[in-house]
């Protein structure tokens, strides 16, 4: 193209598309509408990147390439929460027995084969407030759940009773840190008149159940710190609405195919187990 442009004495630049100023203010416009919805989708979902922006867009009517979003969100500075050090709640130094880690290295291709639970504070004016969760590894669904000013055995229970009154336990495996609250007599003894079989991460290796530690980032950045909890009575009127009507069936989860864990347990529940999406760990 060069040479031709040489031999026809003209600018290279004349067989180069330039956009003009109609074309340019179009795009910036498509741009400020775009832009208007990602921050829409980042008000409710404050840690989605472009990947999930992109496939939230599309489930709201709005089909766009992943290279646009991107763009876009660049050109707006419009950028995820990012998250900090994760503190660890539980006390593993007790002289309880504990369990080798069953979930290691293990394939997990259905729901109820494998829970994993942990407990987390929250911040309050004055004091702290616990959150025990307990999570389904398969679908990322928080199947059990409860809140205490206390962080004891009974608040680890009650999380458990939850689970156990709505899912199906017998054989599953249920996975945790060596915290004193789920190595104690009457957690244990809970788990085995249900049929769970009990695993554990091994000492001093928090990152053995990393799944919990990122489902309690998401519930820091993606609602806690948004609405600056101050009291008990704040945490209980609105952290349930988060767990079950934000995280289990709105949130998109990248584990999963960008889906909800809601919608991804109906859409498993209508396939034949041989064609269901195997999880590795």
């Amino acid at each position: 193209m060069s040479k031709a442009c040489q031999v026809a004495s003209l600018p290279s630049s004349t067989f180069y598309y330039k956009p003009d100023k109609q074309h340019r203010k179009r795009r910036d416009d498509e741009d400020e509408q775009l832009r208007q919805q990602i921050e829409g989708i980042q008000e409710e979902f404050p840690g989605y990147g472009y990947r999930r922006v992109k496939r939230e867009l599309k489930r709201r009517g709005r089909k766009v390439n992943e290279k646009r979003v991107r763009r876009v969100m660049k050109k707006f500075g419009l950028k995820p929460i990012t998250w900090r050090t994760f503190v660890r709640t539980t006390d593993s130094r007790h002289a309880l027995p504990v369990y080798p880690n069953l979930i290691k290295n293990r394939q997990v291709c259905a729901v109820n084969q494998v829970w994993v639970a942990d407990i987390t504070y929250i911040r309050i004016r004055s004091s702290f407030v616990y959150l025990a969760a307990i999570l389904d590894l398969y679908s990322r669904r928080i199947v059990g759940w409860a809140i205490s000013k206390r962080i004891d055995t009974e608040l680890c229970v009650a999380a458990l009773r939850m689970a156990l009154e709505t899912r199906r336990s017998h054989g599953c495996i249920h996975h945790s840190d060596r915290g004193v609250q789920y190595a104690s007599a009457a957690y244990v003894a809970l788990l085995r008149q249900y049929g769970l079989l009990i695993s554990m991460s091994a000492k001093g290796n928090p990152y053995d159940n990393a799944f919990m530690e990122s489902f309690y980032k998401t519930l820091k950045y993606e609602e806690v710190h948004l609405w600056n909890y101050e009291t008990y009575e704040d945490v209980i009127e609105r952290l349930p609405f988060f767990l079950e009507e934000v995280y289990n069936r709105k949130r998109l989860h990248s584990s999963i195919g960008y889906v909800p864990p809601t919608e991804f347990e109906a859409a498993i529940s209508n396939m034949k187990p041989a064609d269901r999406p195997v999880l590795n760990l």
